[in-house]
């Protein structure tokens, strides 16, 4: 157990900033999910900049790596060009 103030702040810290970054991964898989199940061309290139920004955001708050984010970003660019 911690036995110093600042540990104990730390440790409270440390939880908020794992449920919010838990929450927003999470709801990025989810909005890549649903990308996925897209058929529309025109739909999916509509929604490609919105999900570039939230990848990108994410990647930049450290919620996810850099190199993740592209590799995410790139799977659904090769989805999106491989709609007919």
């Amino acid at each position: 157990m911690a036995n110093h103030q600042s540990a104990i702040k730390r440790i409270r810290q440390t939880e908020v900033k794992t449920l919010r970054n838990r929450y927003y991964a999470k709801t990025m898989r989810n909005a890549v999910r649903k990308f996925r199940l897209l058929s529309d061309k025109k739909e999916a290139a509509d929604s490609l900049p919105r999900m570039y920004e939230m990848i990108d955001r994410l990647s930049k708050k450290g919620v996810i790596h850099k190199n993740k984010a592209g590799n995410i970003k790139s799977r659904i660019t090769k989805y999106a060009n491989g709609l007919a």
